[in-house]
């Protein structure tokens, strides 16, 4: 029997009026190509503007994560090459993160396990590419669109408990109203991490990609577990790699070999200088985060005494 380790990258775009880095309108459209910038293009002598509201949010949710603060909003740039990345590299953050160190509590068959997280920090979203036989599309709409991603620490052990933490992961962000989270229009995404191992140790952890939605991320972990099992248990080794989900198939796939913090060579983005975070900003936003869902649900139980399941179905609608 193998002891089985997830981890979760969950990055959901941010609800503002126009896009994290420049001014085009931030909106879901189907039509391509129409909120476009230079910005959004990567093209020469291009200079971001930081958004106030996305920021504002980013800080929002880190702190209904319990998370720590930064004294300063900062960016770096993370350097890699894709086809729906036009700048050759993406404006994101490692230095100082929005949040680090924070804990969200999540209900798994009637017990409470509290979800460690190691940061969650603001970013631009990439542009999107639509795949046919031959060839390949790109639409830039979502192009530096605001980007949170909240990663957890390794610490959930099932599918049940990876679920039961993102769908707490998005009441909170509805409850906050800094995005809808519709997994449907693209606004939230998930990377998970599945590693397997019979002995104290962690397995070798493997990346599945960009699975947008709940029903495919618990499909990707039951996949990826037993093919992770019989390479084990025919004497093989787990490699550590990028894979895609097929939702078609319910099947994994490697894409390439996983990269690693250095392989990205991350620096402070040059052109955006520190943003102070003050205490009387951080005092503001503490003081208008709702009560969240499970806190919520207990109230209706214990103040109320409304059933469970009438006190779920209350806290889904909000």
């Amino acid at each position: 029997m193998y002891d089985v380790v997830i981890g979760l990258e969950v990055h959901c775009e941010l609800d503002t009026l126009s896009k994290n880095f420049s001014s085009s309108e931030n909106s879901y459209t189907k039509i391509p190509n129409i909120h476009v910038s230079p910005v959004d293009l990567g093209l020469p002598g291009i200079l971001p503007v930081v958004n106030e509201k996305a920021c504002y949010n980013a800080l929002r949710t880190a702190m209904a994560l319990h998370c720590e603060n930064p004294d300063e909003i900062m960016f770096d740039r993370k350097n890699y090459f894709y086809p729906d990345l036009p700048k050759g590299y993406q404006i994101t953050q490692m230095t100082k993160p929005v949040g680090i160190n924070g804990a969200v509590d999540i209900e798994v068959d009637g017990q409470i396990k509290k979800v460690l997280i190691h940061d969650t920090h603001l970013e631009e979203d990439t542009a999107s590419l639509d795949h046919y036989d031959t060839y390949s599309l790109i639409d830039y709409n979502r192009s530096c669109v605001p980007l949170l991603e909240t990663v957890t620490e390794p610490c959930l052990h099932s599918k049940e408990e990876a679920l039961a933490f993102l769908e707490t992961y998005r009441s909170l962000i509805v409850y906050c109203g800094v995005s809808e989270a519709r997994s449907d229009r693209g606004q939230m995404r998930c990377d998970v991490n599945v590693s397997i191992s019979d002995t104290d140790k962690l397995g070798t952890k493997v990346e599945m990609k960009n699975i947008n939605s709940f029903y495919n991320v618990g499909r990707a972990i039951d996949f990826e577990i037993e093919r992770q099992s019989e390479i084990l248990q025919n004497g093989g080794k787990v490699e550590q790699e990028t894979r895609r989900f097929d939702d078609e198939t319910g099947e994994t796939f490697k894409m390439r070999d996983k990269a690693d913090a250095v392989d990205y060579k991350y620096f402070i983005e040059p052109n955006i200088p520190p943003i102070k975070v003050t205490d009387e900003l951080l005092d503001e936003i503490r003081k208008n985060i709702p009560m969240l869902r499970l806190e919520r649900k207990q109230k209706y139980m214990n103040e109320f005494n409304l059933s469970e399941y009438d006190s779920e179905v209350l806290v889904k609608v909000k």
